[in-house]
């Protein structure tokens, strides 16, 4: 298996107008193929994994690829019996159409950037919630989700195939590429932002694989979208199980939560408390421990102990600067109610900041 060959396939053959029957087949023969492109699957192991209706119809395919110039194909026969044919692809051909899809979508990835889009700041609506679609069921025996075409693809609906499928979704190895590998460095984003663990598997990589076979879309865009949806469903425990690639990247929400991403980033990244945008300069509410706060006052002002933690560092450093520890004890308490409040709503800013 070649996931580099595999990445190629994904990466260049719908950019270069290749209908979605001809891309899975494609795709089929690199999850077999050596580094050299070589590979022997037989054409029932093709139609039974890509869901085609029969022997014929994959034949077909393959024939009009090698018309194409995509692949070789070569007849094997050892003491007289047919075996199954050897298939040599044409990396030569994978590799130019995967550079020309990269240079496609980095030319309307430019646009974008000097385009920017004539809307409302996000906050005048900032209560908006959006729970995900509903995804989509599985097909017997493998992981394929049913749906329409993707917004924005070049390929329409082919009758080769038993249903509406999304090629992310297939049950086609994606394992990591290389250090550059734009799945690859979506994923790793998307863990250390989530503190997830999800693997470089077929269905996880299959997703995010999916989105930017799209030249609408480029790693930089499901980084901004992984950054929306942490800034509004992390620290909320009714959304939060929802952070994870098949809900984010599936072809069903991808494309309205990258719109909401852009008007977000637009509006400067507010933070997201309670399922509510916080308006330029607005400070989040957040419940003070009064048991808490008043143990910490005896900890540190009456008994001069030193803070556990960033709270109570916070909280002895304003009290120093207005001399809290002079101050009559009911004086003080009443100051230093006021300073803890303080201290928890930073404290909890800096946690829940996201890095730009």
């Amino acid at each position: 298996m070649s996931s580099k060959l595999h990445g190629l396939v994904w990466e260049g053959c719908a950019h270069s107008g290749m209908i979605l029957s001809r891309v899975a087949v494609m795709a089929r023969l690199a999850d077999y193929s050596n580094d050299e492109g070589l590979s022997w699957p037989s054409i029932e192991t093709i139609q039974r994994q890509i869901g085609a209706k029969s022997k014929a119809t994959v034949s077909a395919a393959i024939t009009e690829l090698e018309a194409a110039g995509w692949l070789v194909k070569t007849g094997r026969r050892v003491n007289g019996r047919s075996l199954s044919n050897l298939y040599h692809l044409n990396i030569e051909k994978l590799e130019a159409a995967a550079a020309a899809a990269a240079a496609a979508r980095q030319a309307v990835k430019q646009k974008k950037r000097n385009t920017p889009p004539n809307i409302d700041p996000l906050i005048n609506n900032p209560s908006n919630i959006d729970p995900p679609a509903v995804e989509g069921s599985t097909v017997e025996g493998s992981n394929i989700e049913k749906e329409s075409p993707e917004r924005g693809s070049i390929v329409g609906p082919d009758p080769l195939l038993n249903s509406k499928q999304d090629p992310s979704d297939k049950k086609i190895s994606c394992q990591a590429g290389s250090p550059d590998d734009p799945a690859q460095r979506v994923l790793d984003y998307f863990n250390n932002v989530t503190g997830s663990r999800y693997r470089d598997g077929k269905t996880t990589m299959g997703y995010i694989r999916g989105r930017l076979s799209d030249p609408e879309f480029v790693a930089d865009d499901l980084i901004l979208v992984v950054d929306y949806l942490t800034a509004k469903w992390l620290n909320d425990p009714r959304m939060c199980d929802y952070l994870r690639p098949k809900t984010i990247f599936s072809p069903e929400n991808f494309p309205d939560y990258f719109e909401r991403a852009r008007r977000w980033n637009t509006s400067g990244r507010p933070a997201c408390v309670d399922g509510r945008w916080l308006k330029p300069g607005e400070s989040p509410t957040v419940p003070v421990d009064a048991v808490e706060r008043d143990a910490a006052f005896t900890r540190l002002v009456a008994q001069g102990h030193k803070p556990a933690g960033r709270v109570e560092e916070l909280a002895k450093i304003a009290a120093g600067k207005i001399g809290l520890g002079r101050m009559n004890e009911n004086t003080a308490r009443a100051s230093w109610k006021s300073i803890w409040a303080q201290a928890v709503a930073q404290a909890h800013e800096e946690r829940t900041r996201i890095p730009s």
